[in-house]
């Protein structure tokens, strides 16, 4: 087949999350283990660090990928889900996998797929650990997929586990309280193995310091260990060329004395890194602890290069500057908060908002927190779970939000940039899914 024959087996083939929802996922690591046995265990023949959390977490991932690939580590990074391409999903020291890659496994291993009937994500999986221990990568960054306890990704023994934090996301398969959450991100925390969390949240922490007692796994809380400050620089863009950036300036002050100083300039210009800065350089701490050679130095090269380093796109990125037009990922009701602060940075008249959702989430919690000062233009993502527009629009009436409803992402991003004037904001989110149709 050709590649794109491959991924359209695959799409087809395969139940993917991220197009059909919770029938997708299954509640179990059988599959997963079945078809590593059948790659003769590639998971145990590298080194990893693995990273769960609500929000954060494929930043977090991003930031230590590049900092590992810096220090000279040749680095394996598995995120998910991918905006444009599905080979995002899998890369060495930031280089995609190759499209023949793909066919290659794909091939090979079809008939076994039909035996083992794994998921799309399970199979994924198991090709990223395939490639990182063919072409022996030093260490791999392994972003959890959805929840920690059951998900395909937890059958490696890390270096260390990183959980950012806890909130509201996928409570129709991991539970309805925060408490039930937090229960099955901490399924990654492994015996004996160190464990950073991002975020000590007062109602969810003491299910973590349980777990790692029970594994008997060191615990620390990043938002402990470190204060951070930080200044935009300025409210408008910096553009350089055709590379549109605006950097964060952090200096990242530790709580105890062992620590040093850090001055940093991120790529990353939300303001929400500020917490994952902490919690990646609690990783740093531990990997050091491992004997891995990272220096100051070596952090200070790499988060001013995350992007060009790994790829990452979608985290408050800005993708015109005229009229000004920024988008972001954050699609729950703790990720939609972040972007709001971030909206509070923008020097701008009016803002213009365009959002999509998908309609196996309760979208209340996020539409009782938006503006009702803005322009609305509601829109649908191209995949199946996508919520009609209209629907979206008739529910987010009913919080004061109004605005009309287009037939599909790129028509309300046109609809919204010709209506915007000079000094006008639009920003576009509310699904990674939405942001993806837009990069």
């Amino acid at each position: 087949m050709t590649y794109k024959e491959t991924l359209d087996y695959l799409y087809a083939q395969l139940p993917m999350f991220t197009r059909v929802g919770s029938s997708a996922y299954k509640a179990n690591l059988d599959n997963t283990i079945a078809l590593c046995n059948l790659l003769d265990n590639p998971q145990h023949k590298f080194k990893t660090i693995h990273v769960g959390g609500t929000n954060g977490k494929g930043s977090t991932s991003h930031m230590l990928a590049a900092i590992l690939q810096i220090a000279g580590y040749k680095t394996g990074l598995y995120t998910s889900p991918h905006l444009k391409d599905f080979r995002e999903r899998i890369r060495i020291n930031g280089q995609m996998i190759s499209e023949q890659d793909v066919v290659d496994f794909v091939d090979h291993y079809k008939n076994d797929f039909e035996t083992i009937n794994p998921s799309f994500f399970e199979m994924t999986v198991a090709l990223a650990f395939d490639l990182f221990a063919r072409e022996q990568v030093d260490i791999a960054v392994i972003e959890v997929g959805l929840g920690g306890r059951l998900d395909s990704t937890n059958i490696i023994t890390p270096e260390a586990s990183v959980i950012t934090n806890i909130g509201w996301d996928h409570m129709n398969i991991l539970g309805d309280t925060l408490q039930l959450i937090a229960g099955e991100k901490a399924g990654i925390i492994k015996p004996g193995i160190p464990v950073v969390i991002g975020e000590y949240q007062p109602e969810v922490a003491d299910i973590f310091i349980e777990k790692a007692k029970q594994e008997a796994s060191p615990i620390t809380f990043a938002s402990e260990e470190w204060e951070v400050e930080s200044e935009v620089k300025g409210k408008r863009l910096k553009v350089k060329g055709d590379n549109r950036s605006e950097f964060l300036d952090v200096v990242v002050f530790p709580l105890k004395s062992s620590r040093t100083t850090h001055y940093l300039q991120l790529d990353l210009p939300g303001t929400y890194q500020l917490k994952n800065i902490k919690t990646v350089l609690c990783a740093v701490d531990e990997l050091r602890a491992k004997g891995f050679i990272i220096t100051d130095e070596h952090i200070q090269t790499a988060l001013r290069q995350v992007k060009v380093l790994t790829g990452l796109r979608g985290r408050w990125e800005t993708l015109s500057t005229s009229p000004l037009t920024i988008c972001d990922t954050g699609h729950n009701p703790e990720g939609i908060q972040e972007v709001l602060k971030n909206i509070a940075n923008v020097t701008y008249n009016r803002l213009h908002f365009v959002i999509g959702m998908v309609n196996d989430k309760d979208s209340s919690k996020v539409l009782a927190m938006l503006p009702k000062d803005a322009v609305y233009y509601f829109c649908k993502p191209d995949i199946p779970r996508g919520l009609e527009a209209e629907s979206l629009k008739e529910k987010a009436e009913s919080f004061g939000l109004l605005g009309d409803a287009y037939l599909s992402v790129q028509a309300a991003l046109v609809a919204a940039q010709n209506a915007a004037a000079d000094g006008d904001l639009v920003f576009v989110g509310g699904s990674t899914f939405v942001v993806a149709e837009v990069v």
